[in-house]
């Protein structure tokens, strides 16, 4: 056997025999890498556990959580909301600290509407505990007619929140000028579904019809590619790592296209813009995000 297979078997073994350690992607089932938060009877498995089902109905909604929490990497999920009048419901997939002081925090949620009408999916960051970072897109597809991949993508040089292959969010660090971004606390991985028509909907306007219920929503191909910690003290801070390779510190030309088309043409809410609410312009709009 050549020094290079030796070598492979030695890191595979290794591997095997202690997988906390290593940074790995794409789990075989759901129950691999997440566990069941809220409500287990609201939570199905479905294909032996390789995509799940989340209910939500008058009795509760549910929740899932990673089984560890990640320094930096690659979260992604396929994702097919509720389909027909999904008013006044949440599907949220988001990391987070789960820090009560000094939160951080990355958030997709997709908020419920009415028969016909676009679905809202909208994103907020917090760094350091300041959240209150909204942005809000109205999704280009029917995201409930199939499945659609769902990604945050978090290194030392920004955090992305794809849709599909479209970045529809960019949030830069820009610690150089004293803005906060997220690099210390390592965070899980969670998805909830739930009830908040008190503001998901048209701002509260639309409430949940319960005789819709009930409402169902569906994930697979869970992929968490990313530093684990407790893992290697040196892993977060490893160059070599390839979500922190050059390929992905900025948009490349492709991507940034899309992001502009995005922007210019399916935004409905930006905080940057809202002098009800921020007088002064937040730096971080200032500086680019």
């Amino acid at each position: 056997m050549t020094m290079a297979l030796t070598n492979a078997f030695v890191l595979l073994f290794s591997c095997v025999l202690a997988i906390s350690f290593c940074v790995w992607g794409k789990p075989a089932t759901f129950l691999d890498d997440f566990q069941i938060t809220w409500s287990d009877s609201h939570i199905r498995q479905i294909d032996g556990g390789k995509a799940i089902q989340l209910v939500l109905d008058q009795n509760s909604g549910c929740g899932f959580a990673s089984k560890r929490k990640y320094l930096f990497g690659r979260v992604s999920m396929k994702i097919k909301l509720i389909p027909g009048d999904s008013a006044g419901t949440v599907t949220a997939f988001y990391m987070n600290s789960d820090t009560d002081t000094i939160r951080d925090e990355l958030d997709f949620e997709f908020l419920g509407n009415r028969s016909g009408q676009p679905y809202t999916v909208q994103t907020n960051i917090y760094a350091h505990g300041k959240g209150d970072r909204e942005q809000r897109v109205n999704l280009w597809f029917d995201p409930s007619a199939d499945f659609h991949t769902y990604t945050i993508m978090w290194n030392h040089h920004h955090i992305v929140f794809y849709v599909d292959d479209v970045p529809i969010r960019v949030y830069k660090n820009n610690e150089a000028r004293n803005i906060p971004f997220p690099k210390f606390q390592p965070m899980g991985v969670y998805s909830t579904l739930w009830e908040a028509d008190d503001w998901a909907t048209r701002g509260g306007l639309e409430k949940i019809d319960w005789s819709k219920a009930p409402f169902l929503a569906y994930y697979k191909d869970f992929d968490i590619e990313g530093c684990p910690v407790p893992g290697p003290a040196s892993c977060a801070s490893n160059t070599g790592n390839w979500w922190e390779g050059s390929t992905y510190q900025a948009l490349n030309a492709m991507e940034a296209r899309r992001y502009r088309w995005v922007r210019m043409n399916h935004m409905i809410y930006d905080y940057c813009t809202d002098k009800s609410r921020y007088p002064v312009i937040p730096p971080e709009c200032i500086a680019g995000i």
